[in-house]
């Protein structure tokens, strides 16, 4: 402990660490890492997120040793895998369970960064690294969604892959060169199997060691958006802070649990979910020449779908009036560089809105929607971190936003309707306008005092 004299380990452990700093890591890490002692049930997603990642790798190995990436024989080999390979049903269905898992805890984890603020200062690396693990989630689910080679994999990963084409000169090309082929084929699924299987997950598990390790140099966030280090005992150990381990090892076993019982449920009783994990199409070999009615894809791609679907030539009209109200806002609101550099960027997007495809803007609502993320550190002006602190209609404002993203997710799963589209379009202004007004929003209301200690109740 800090202050404290440390023990010089012996035997074979101590011939480890004057060679490897494996106790040192392990204090660092786990039994002297000082976590603040008011965590709730939303800190359980982030070990979630990390038990599901495991569970990925592990089945993804079984599965990769029976799977063959060929045209020809992969869907074949997802059958055999189903009704030959011992165990093998348990084993392809925690991997596509798993998938949507994965994004059910990284979503309700980056929910809770979203109301405690655990963007904030001095946490915008941890953000950051933790936004491009979202974006190399989507990127590995997408690759894989291809793989088993049913109708909706061949005729999604088709869709998708077309919309850079929408991109001005260089779509064409770019998309044939994803694709490997000028449709989606052999050459296609064997690249999507090389991401999928090496280059994601590697790119994947660097982002989750930053992640971790940028989290335990600046400390956890908690509830209050108090810092713990600020008050500290003469040992240097923070008042309001516990060793991770053994207390959050087990409280966190008390999550794993809950989460498993739920996993296992699902992959016994309803592995499709109703066609939202798996689509029904997908148990169909792929057919080029046979369209599906309705294409769309897995549920957690489908708000940012939805955001495409949107982007009508009619409604560029309307984002570009709304890209000129925000820059005005933002002009008179705001300080700084925001003042400065946002309304011309505001103004320019404006402009182009009107000259350039509306189905490349389509591509840019979509991808921009998830990039928005990365810049939330520098959107948010309150002065409060947590929504505990805040004003009460900020906590509507923040509903509002968490139930319009879930709404846009499921119209993305509907075949596409005026009512719908008209939706979709008030859903992407609602979505676009939090975070683009949030330097003027964020700081107005009145704010609760913030103590000086965290509120702490034992259980």
């Amino acid at each position: 402990m800090a202050g404290e004299k440390s023990v010089e380990t012996t035997g074979l452990l101590g011939w480890i660490d004057r060679r490897f700093p494996l106790t040192s890591s392990y204090k660092a890490h786990l039994s002297e890492y000082y976590a603040p002692k008011n965590f709730n049930f939303w800190y359980f997603f982030g070990s979630l997120s990390l038990l599901v990642l495991v569970l990925q790798i592990v089945t993804g190995i079984f599965l990769v040793m029976h799977y063959k990436p060929d045209a020809q024989f992969a869907f074949q080999s997802v059958e055999y895998i189903m009704r030959e390979v011992p165990g093998g049903w348990f084993i392809r269905y925690m991997h596509s369970t798993g998938a949507s898992m994965f994004f059910v805890v990284v979503y309700l984890h980056m929910t809770r960064a979203l109301i405690y603020g655990s963007y904030r200062k001095p946490r915008e690396l941890v953000w950051i690294f933790g936004v491009g693990i979202f974006l190399c989630l989507m990127a590995e689910a997408f690759f894989g969604y291809l793989l088993p080679w049913g109708q909706m994999s061949f005729w999604g990963a088709q869709v998708i892959v077309n919309l850079f084409s929408a991109i001005p000169f260089i779509g064409p090309e770019l998309s044939i060169w994803i694709r490997g082929d000028y449709v989606v084929s052999d050459a296609t699924l064997n690249r999507f199997f090389a991401f999928h299987v090496i280059a994601i997950p590697l790119v994947l598990l660097g982002l989750v060691a930053a992640h971790v390790i940028a989290l335990h140099e600046v400390g956890s966030n908690n509830p209050d958006g108090v810092d713990i280090k600020a008050k500290k005992d003469k040992y240097g150990r923070p008042l309001d802070g516990i060793p991770f381990h053994p207390f959050y090892t087990v409280h966190d076993i008390l999550g794993v649990a809950g989460f498993m019982i739920i996993f296992m449920a699902i992959i016994f009783f309803a592995p499709e979910m109703g066609g939202y994990f798996l689509e029904f199409n997908n148990f169909v070999p792929a057919n080029p020449l046979v369209t599906p009615l309705h294409i769309a894809p897995v549920w957690y791609f489908t708000p940012f779908y939805s955001m495409l679907r949107a982007t009508t030539d009619d409604f560029t009209w309307v984002l570009a009036g709304g890209a000129v109200l925000a820059a005005i806002v933002l002009f008179l609101r705001t300080k700084g560089l925001v003042k400065l550099i946002a309304p011309i960027v505001l103004l320019a997007v404006a402009v182009l809105l009107r000259l350039i495809d509306a189905k490349f803007w389509g591509v840019v609502a979509m991808g921009g929607a998830v990039v928005l993320l990365f810049f939330l550190p520098w959107l948010d002006y309150s002065p409060v971190k947590s929504i505990r602190y805040r004003p009460g209609w900020h906590k509507t404002l923040y509903g509002i936003f968490f139930a319009n993203f879930i709404v846009l997710g499921y119209l993305g799963t509907q075949a596409p309707t005026d009512i719908f589209n008209l939706m979709s379009q008030i859903g992407t202004l609602i979505y676009l306008g939090f975070f683009f007004l949030m330097p003027v929003w964020s700081r107005l209301g009145t704010f609760k005092p913030v103590p000086d200690r965290v509120t702490f109740h034992a259980h």
